[in-house]
């Protein structure tokens, strides 16, 4: 059964950092292109970074370039994401999810999209406030 669990976000202050986890069970984590996904109130859900199973390209989103960073650790069958200089308009519930789509993200983000979403975790609340 795969299955995946976000932990890691909480209450942070304006230029804050915190490490999201997504532990992987059922499946190998390496085998899966698999991203972030943030979610406002009142918005859509949109592709913060997503990372390709097939040569290892990563995409992020225009909005969090620079600041976050995604990484895997296969040994320990987790998917990370770094967010470093945190700001109010990164609050969201951010998920991790496994895509359908299996090539690269050398050549742009349109498949880092909830669209091609297969398997989804529960999601996590991060929340960017003095």
């Amino acid at each position: 059964q795969v299955q995946l669990v976000e932990s890691g976000g909480g209450l942070v202050q304006p230029g804050g950092s915190l490490r999201l986890s997504c532990a992987a069970s059922g499946f190998t984590l390496d085998h899966a292109t698999i991203g972030w996904f943030r979610q406002a109130p009142g918005k859509e859900r949109e592709g913060v970074s997503c990372i390709s199973k097939s040569d290892g390209s990563i995409y992020y989103a225009d909005s969090v370039k620079g600041r976050f960073t995604i990484s895997r650790d296969n040994a320990k069958n987790t998917v990370f994401l770094q967010m470093n200089d945190l700001k109010p308009e990164d609050t969201a519930v951010y998920s991790c999810a496994t895509l359908y789509y299996s090539g690269s993200f050398s050549v742009g983000g349109v498949y880092c999209s909830a669209a091609v979403g297969s398997a989804w975790g529960q999601g996590t609340q991060v929340t960017v406030s003095s």
